[in-house]
């Protein structure tokens, strides 16, 4: 099976970097090349292959691909720092590696430009950064991810960690305000002002769980534990408590059969609700990643393994001689005020499109597969 999965990602890596195959959204709506967390995952995904493998083809095609982006002078295509993006950050984050392999100035100039966002971007009430500004004083699951890991990285390496107790108590604010105390899990998102139409007026919460950002938001615990110098214990302590947590929360509602988990976890027997690709792919590499870092016993292992290989057999495919990873939703967020569709009901997140080969199922899916590699070597 893992020499099909290879042989996938090699069709994968014959994109250009204007017009990746896997960013579907872009291709969909005719977006313009521009630094994002989509592209990210797969950049992301690419270069911990190349960790696991030390196969020089992975490196080469993700420095090719981000040279496209990041000019000599640090500026990257695409990137405005006034967007005030959480999403905008995340793919940044591959510039570290990229700079400690070639020492080559632009990408650490570039790492400097974006972190000056995180100096001025703006805030809640409780100290979390706005997801983006176009959704004043939301903390969505999905920002931790595209936020948190850059901001550790560089706090651990030209900071001297001097930002680690924001960074932890952004995540305990979250654990506060968005965690479902009956079960485990957390709110897809929060609005501190309260007013936004799909909150709740008393709790500011949206109104459903959504697998992918409960995926994005262990991906980020595990990712910032991991970038996190050893030595502050009590921080690192205080990410892992939490990362195993919600972890053992998620396992609650996974499918007895396939071992995946559903698009809206907590209905599975609702209709039209789905296995979904991409959140059951974040939690695999969560949960591996975790016992390959401690953070999780060893026994964590198998059921890592189980969802990953429960993902293979119901979702990649082969047609027409190509293969193909199905079962992700392409998209889903909260508002803004001029899309009242995007309600965070339970129909709504089973209104979106269902697609193959996209970046935010396919980059989890290798990630994972890294850390199968990685666990079973």
């Amino acid at each position: 099976m893992y020499e099909v999965i290879d042989r996938y990602i090699e069709k994968l890596m014959t994109s250009k970097p204007d017009k990746p195959l896997w960013n579907i959204e872009a291709i969909k709506q005719g977006k313009k090349p521009s630094w994002n967390y989509i592209d990210g995952c797969m950049m992301v995904s690419l270069l911990e292959l190349f960790k696991a493998t030390k196969d020089e083809r992975y490196l080469s095609f993700v420095k090719s691909f981000v040279d496209f982006y990041v000019h000599e002078d640090g500026t990257i295509l695409g990137y405005s720092k006034e967007k005030y993006s959480t999403d905008d950050v995340s793919e940044t984050r591959v510039l570290f590696d990229l700079y400690a392999l070639t020492k080559e100035e632009k990408y650490l100039k570039a790492i400097h430009m974006v972190y000056d966002q995180i100096l001025t971007h703006p805030r809640t009430k409780e100290g979390n950064f706005w997801h983006k500004k176009i959704y004043p004083n939301q903390v969505w699951l999905d920002g931790l991810y595209m936020m948190q890991p850059f901001y550790t990285r560089y706090e651990t390496e030209l900071n001297k960690m001097q930002n680690y107790t924001d960074i932890v108590n952004q995540f305990k604010n979250v654990r506060e305000l968005m965690k479902d105390s009956k079960t485990g899990l957390y709110y897809h998102g929060y609005d501190s002002s309260k007013t936004m139409f799909w909150a709740d007026p008393k709790t500011g919460l949206s109104k459903n769980f959504w697998l992918r950002s409960l995926g994005w938001f262990t991906v980020a615990m595990i990712d910032v534990f991991e970038y996190m110098n050893e030595q502050m214990f009590d921080e690192r302590h205080s990410i892992m408590e939490m990362f195993k947590e919600t972890i053992d929360s998620i396992l609650k509602y996974q499918d007895s059969k396939s071992k995946m988990f559903y698009q809206v976890p907590n209905f599975p027997e609702k209709e039209g609700n789905y296995l979904e690709t991409s959140g059951s792919s974040m939690i695999a590499y969560a949960i591996l990643k975790g016992v390959r870092l401690k953070a999780l016993p060893s026994r964590y292992k198998e059921l890592g393994l189980d969802i990953f290989n429960g993902i293979c057999d119901t979702y990649l495919s082969t047609k027409n001689g190509d293969l193909n990873l199905g079962g992700i939703c392409l998209v889903a967020g909260l508002g803004p005020e001029s899309n009242l569709r995007r309600d965070g009901s339970y129909e709504y997140y089973m209104s979106e499109p269902v697609v193959e080969n996209d970046a935010k199922g396919v980059g989890p899916f290798i990630m994972a597969y890294t850390e199968v590699k990685r666990i079973t070597n």
